[in-house]
């Protein structure tokens, strides 16, 4: 496949170098960075030259099958990047998070979006992993082999100090955990970005019409000095965050997804199926987040060409619906 890259930071460079070791054409970059455009991509990935330079220019993506795009968090930031690969032609999985459910935060961008794909014959999807696929698609997953769902809960727990400083910052670790959680209700810092899109997935996965979903988050202090991975936090300070989204039919919780991420945390993922007949539980050693990320992204990117144009959801990749027990 020929394939392109919009956002040339972090997730965009690990998402070149997977697409070159899976044997596809890098054939563009994209991105505002004074400080890399103009310089050749491969150079930038330590492979050797490409023959391909970072661009602002995003016609040069044109050539492109699809193009991994991974700039931002929140759709209305990043709609008019969308747009402007939709209106080339070329199908687009993005990794921001909103876009996994956009229904949710942005219902009109999500109908616009719909709508210019379909004119323009691309497929647009929001997918990662997480949300996308550990804790709303492979939840749907394991929830298939249970005949009458009655409730469904997934976790995932990492240790934050060994994941990148650009995620520590967006987790206030280190700072006073009151303005931490100040700084996440205006906005400042992100948290995590995907809790009420993860349930909405489920949901949807299993035709369950939710009334009522509930998001939360908050800083953790830390109780007493701690190190993990040479990223030290002193007592009282802010070693990371919790949260949680749940979804619920009248006054019963049907569905719950959790998210921790601190310094010295577990590093697992846990998903509960709990059935009428039986339940199931699942339990991981815990996923890499970047390359995670990229490689749910990619694997998409493969399927996208055989998809209908239009916007798209990880539940449209499903072969099954899961079944929840009514009432």
């Amino acid at each position: 496949m020929r394939i392109g890259v919009y956002g040339f930071g972090a997730i965009g460079r690990l998402a070149s170098r997977l697409i070159l070791e899976r044997g596809h054409e890098l054939v563009g970059a994209v991105d505002i960075d004074e400080r890399i455009v103009g310089k050749d991509v491969g150079e930038l990935l330590g492979v050797g030259s490409l023959g391909v330079e970072v661009t602002k220019d995003v016609s040069e993506l044109a050539d492109a099958d699809v193009v991994i795009h991974a700039t931002g968090s929140y759709l209305d930031r990043v709609f008019d990047q969308i747009a402007s690969l939709v209106k080339l032609g070329v199908h687009v999985v993005s990794t921001c998070e909103t876009l996994s459910y956009p229904y949710y935060r942005y219902p009109v961008l999500a109908l616009r979006l719909d709508e210019l794909a379909r004119a323009f014959g691309s497929v647009v999807i929001g997918t990662g992993i997480n949300p996308g696929y550990l804790l709303d698609t492979l939840v749907a997953v394991l929830a298939a082999s249970v005949p009458s769902v009655k409730r469904v809960k997934a976790v995932r727990s990492l240790d934050a100090a060994k994941r990148r400083e650009p995620f520590r910052k967006k987790i206030g670790i280190g700072e006073d955990p009151r303005v931490v959680e100040e700084r996440i209700a205006r906005g400042e810092i992100t948290g995590h970005v995907g809790y009420a899109e993860s349930v909405y997935l489920i949901a949807l996965a299993g035709d369950l019409n939710l009334t009522k979903v509930v998001e939360w988050q908050g800083s953790v202090p830390a109780e007493a000095d701690i190190e993990s991975s040479g990223i030290r936090v002193e007592k009282g300070k802010n070693k990371g965050i919790v949260g949680y989204g749940a979804g619920f039919v009248g006054e019963r919780e049907v569905i719950r997804v959790v998210f921790e991420a601190y310094v010295g945390a577990p590093e697992y993922e846990e998903i509960e199926v709990e059935g009428h007949e039986y339940s199931v539980k699942w339990r991981s050693t815990g996923t890499p987040g970047d390359l995670g990320t990229v490689t749910v992204a990619l694997n998409v990117a493969e399927r996208v060409p055989y998809m209908l144009p239009g916007l798209r959801l990880m539940t449209d990749m499903l072969p099954f619906k899961i079944r929840f027990v009514k009432g």
